[in-house]
């Protein structure tokens, strides 16, 4: 781990975090491990947001550096993460809920590891999910909620995905704050993802990957 990468995007500065992914990138350090510094990193700001030292400004920051990063690591990453496409996956954060850090690092995660990703955002509705289902056709559907409150609303996304007759054709996994397994069977969905690489698991798994 490069500590000095996970400290720089974690106190928010920008130029030096770019500086040194270059710096990794040219002296051949593999770009899954840069990946999962950025991941460490979006850890400790996470944190900091939940603790009320961080606010929205800092995440939106947070979110453009992995960005930038991700446009300097994405040639190295090689052709097979590019031609791969392991599958698709749908996600957002369920209505009611704006909390997006999470979403954004397993977003992140599923697109380094060569899956289609339509990232529908937050405060999303349930039949939002429904339409996206049906236009995008992702294997793979993921429902983030940080608020306990979200997982009355995971459950009407997943009640409304039934109803519109697609349950069969996605698997469903959940993430965020307080999931567990009896979460995630008040929500009826496959499975949950205790953090980004696990979400990432479970796709592979479901898709064959």
């Amino acid at each position: 781990m490069s500590q000095q990468l996970v400290d720089a995007l974690a106190e928010m500065r920008e130029d030096e975090a770019l500086a040194l992914v270059e710096a990794l990138v040219k002296s051949g350090t593999p770009p899954l491990a840069i990946l999962d510094d950025v991941r460490a990193a979006m850890d400790v700001i996470g944190k900091r947001y939940e603790e009320g030292i961080y606010f929205l400004p800092e995440l939106m920051l947070a979110g453009e550096m992995m960005n930038q990063i991700m446009k300097i690591v994405r040639p190295r990453l090689g052709e097979s993460a590019e031609a791969e496409h392991l599958g698709k996956v749908v996600i957002g954060t369920v209505k009611g809920d704006i909390h997006d850090i999470g979403k954004d690092i397993v977003a992140f995660m599923l697109k380094v590891s060569g899956f289609e990703v339509l990232d529908l955002g937050v405060d999303v509705p349930a039949q939002k999910f429904v339409e996206a289902i049906k236009m995008f056709r992702p294997q793979v559907v993921g429902l983030s909620g940080f608020l306990t409150l979200a997982f009355d609303q995971m459950k009407a996304t997943v009640e409304a995905v039934e109803k519109a007759g697609l349950r069969d054709q996605v698997k469903i996994m959940i993430g965020g704050g307080q999931i567990d397994e009896a979460v995630k069977d008040f929500v009826g969905a496959d499975a949950y993802g205790k953090d980004a690489m696990a979400a990432v698991k479970l796709a592979k798994g479901w898709i064959g990957g």
